[in-house]
């Protein structure tokens, strides 16, 4: 055991790998240092405590102690742990990803005079080496916006802009709205909501669809064609890489109870023209036009990112965790919603894309955390950093990508705990172009690029 310095009493601290990237620390607080927190903490309620009978801060300790005793005992290990954990962290130097798991943490009495020992399991940063990034070969589409993908993109503004006609018989690309339930084979709930939205697959989807965010092969099957009213049962294999544990492998029993069938009518160009203040289509064909090149700038900028990423994952040898915890799964989803934003993918769609991502491989999943880890070691080489107004910029980029004003946009995402996650884009946005001004780049026209990828997948 080796000691690490807390004051005149040291914590006792053990740390030894628990696997690759993982490590197990054992800690132990002496009983002098457990007996003088209790201490504290009696006498801190002793002078707030207000009982029946007694001014406050007059109670008898030992009836403070009698009525509060569990709660203040549970309050000040939570106090201790936190406070030996982190010191031993710190002394350690060690880089922590993630929350640390306490093994037998419910368990975990304290008490006066006795030493307190607990095991925290840790995941960190993994030691790997960084290949080259000069002189990267990459290829460049340049864009080009066609008047075909014009007019498929008005189309697409038409039915967002058009109206909910309830049907009776649902078909080919209508929404089913309903009260969607999640169990597991063990009964187990994991998902209950109403208001849940289905929607029919298309021909092209050749019968695949999705519910509650897990992608179902033979949805059409399984679903049929109910009417309002009308209760469905999916069952299908939980993806192993989702970011609830519980799901992961499991046999889950989905129950769809229908409660209205949509389909959504388009509007005409002219109602679209009239709700935007534009003089005519032409004019709104303009704008599309504009906007498309920005995404298609977008596009060409995540493309040659995806080939910088390649290459360092490839090149990068690292010892990942052994199993990929929720934890990481949850951080990868989140990273690709916030990425589908970026990218102005219709929500739905993000949905729909983020289901078949958790289906996605193992090694799909692992090598986007050997991405993560990588781009923050060379964020760090290369001194990248994320300013207020890059973030400012960033939501207001994506707040126009979703029609919706910058600041409802920001406090959306501060409510869901999401700004980090923009964070951690910029910094991996700014980080793989940092590597493209290094790279050996070819530009070519969309044809040639497409062949080029598929020859090189080939």
């Amino acid at each position: 055991m080796s000691d690490v310095a807390t004051a005149e009493r040291p914590n006792k601290v053990d740390i030894t790998d628990a696997g690759p990237s993982r490590k197990k620390i054992r800690i132990e607080i002496p009983a002098e240092t457990v007996d003088e927190k209790l201490g504290e903490s009696l006498d801190t309620l002793s002078a707030e405590a207000a009982l029946p009978g007694f001014r406050a801060g007059k109670a008898p300790k030992s009836l403070i102690r009698k009525r509060f005793g569990s709660a203040m005992q549970e309050e000040t290990k939570s106090q201790l742990l936190a406070s030996a954990y982190s010191k031993a962290i710190e002394d350690a130097k060690l880089r922590v990803v993630g929350e640390p798991v306490i093994n037998g943490l419910k368990d975990l009495k304290i008490e006066e005079g006795k030493a307190l020992a607990f095991d925290v399991e840790i995941e960190v940063v993994p030691d790997f080496t960084m290949p080259s990034i000069e002189g990267i070969k990459v290829k460049k589409p340049l864009v080009n916006i066609t008047d075909e993908l014009v007019a498929k993109e008005l189309e697409k503004l038409c039915i967002n802009e058009g109206d909910l006609e309830e049907r009776e018989n649902p078909e080919a690309g209508d929404y089913l709205t309903g009260h969607g339930v999640m169990k597991g084979k063990d009964g187990v709930e994991f998902y209950n909501l109403n208001g849940c939205v289905v929607r029919v697959p298309m021909p092209a989807d050749e019968g695949k669809g999705m519910i509650l965010g897990v992608a179902v092969n033979d949805f059409s099957k399984q679903m049929g064609t109910p009417k309002a009213g009308d209760t469905v049962t999916i069952t299908v294999k939980g993806p192993d890489n989702h970011e609830v544990e519980g799901i992961r492998g499991n046999d889950l029993t989905v129950t769809f109870t229908v409660q209205r069938i949509d389909r959504i009518i388009p509007a005409d160009a002219e109602r679209v023209v009239a709700s935007y203040s534009m003089t005519g289509v032409d004019q709104l064909k303009d704008a599309i036009r504009a906007r498309l090149f920005h995404r298609g700038m977008i596009e060409q900028s995540v493309v040659m990112r995806n080939q910088i990423a390649d290459h360092l994952i490839k090149n990068t040898e690292m010892a990942l965790p052994e199993r990929l915890t929720a934890q990481q799964s949850a951080r990868n989803i989140e990273r690709m919603r916030m990425e589908y934003m970026y990218r102005g993918i219709d929500p739905m769609d993000a949905e729909t894309l983020l289901a078949q991502r958790r289906a996605q491989s193992d090694e799909k999943t692992r090598n986007e955390l050997k991405l993560f880890f990588i781009l923050n070691h060379a964020a760090e080489e290369l001194k990248v950093t994320v300013s207020e107004p890059e973030m400012n910029g960033r939501i207001a980029q994506m707040a126009a990508q979703r029609n919706v004003r910058p600041e409802r946009l920001k406090s959306e995402l501060h409510s869901r705990n999401q700004l980090g996650q923009i964070y951690t884009q910029i910094l991996e946005h700014k980080t793989m172009d940092a590597i493209l001004g290094k790279a050996s780049v070819e530009e070519m026209n969309a044809d040639a690029f497409n062949e080029a990828m598929k020859a090189d997948k080939a």
